[in-house]
């Protein structure tokens, strides 16, 4: 397994076999099932395989949650190498933002509601890395998860814009027993606020309880699914959307094919989940 944090020898290795098929996986590292998943999916697709770990400082509003995002670069890359991948770039951020560093990669109507809203500038930072990413690494095909549904939106809209030649792979969100959706953020949980982390997905099933049932507006729908964290003291609901899946633009009245999504802090920590549901 090639390891570098130079961008020279990454392209030095994907252009040693020009007509091999690679595959992408950009991560911020502190790996889980979900990441090996995708890495798994790119394993069985390509030839070879690259993986970025960079914790990218664009996409943070926050200079305390970047502070405290988990890293562990040597478990990172003892995964990687387990899982048979090829190319690892592992930059510093002065190296992926040089000190005279101008230019930025906007999509500017998805990136506005959800968590645009709620995270000012966050996915300017996302696009601006992954499109650096994309350049560097010239993929066949990338890999994302589902469990960011909006940054995959987001992403598919700019490879479409923006005329990028791969293709986006997007993988199911993978989840722990009692359906907590992982995330690197996870570890950042407390025993207990680990057990209450739940209350994100038995709300994303009462609202589809719901859907399914037959109601049809968004408001006791939401409702629904807000009254589920009064059993879960340590979980305060930042917000939770029922979206029209392709716009991400807000419904009153739900058709079509939906994203229920949310985010949430349990003790202190900031989680999201969503799901996708179709009405015929």
């Amino acid at each position: 397994m090639n390891v570098t944090t130079q961008i020279d020898e990454i392209r030095q290795a994907r252009w040693a076999a020009p007509t091999a098929t690679w595959g992408l996986v950009p991560t911020m590292g502190f790996l889980h099932a979900g990441h090996l998943s995708l890495i798994r999916q790119a394993r069985a697709e390509n030839d070879f395989v690259a993986v970025s770990i960079f914790v990218n400082p664009l996409q943070f509003n926050n200079a305390s949650d970047l502070e405290k995002y988990p890293r562990n670069e040597a478990q990172d890359l003892a995964l990687l190498k387990e899982a048979g991948v090829d190319l690892v770039w592992t930059p510093t951020p002065e190296i992926a933002y040089p000190a005279d560093f101008q230019t930025q990669v906007t999509v500017s109507e998805l990136s506005k509601p959800l968590e645009g809203a709620h995270r000012p500038g966050h996915f300017a930072g996302v696009t601006t890395v992954v499109a650096k990413l994309f350049n560097i690494f010239q993929p066949t095909r990338t890999y994302f998860g589902q469990k960011d549904a909006q940054q995959v939106a987001v992403i598919q809209r700019m490879v479409k814009d923006l005329i990028f030649i791969l293709q986006l792979v997007v993988g199911a969100t993978v989840r722990e027993a009692d359906g907590l959706a992982l995330s690197s953020r996870n570890a950042r949980l407390s025993a207990e606020g680990r057990r209450q982390a739940v209350a994100l997905h038995k709300a994303l099933q009462q609202g589809k309880r719901l859907i399914e049932a037959g109601e049809r507006e968004a408001g006791v729908v939401r409702e629904g699914m807000t009254a589920v964290f009064q059993n879960y003291p340590l979980a305060e609901v930042e917000y939770i959307s029922l979206a029209d899946a392709d716009s991400l633009q807000e419904l009153t009245r739900l058709s079509g094919r939906l994203l229920i999504s949310m985010a949430v802090f349990v003790d202190g920590v900031r989680l999201i989940d969503n799901l996708l549901h179709t009405l015929v």
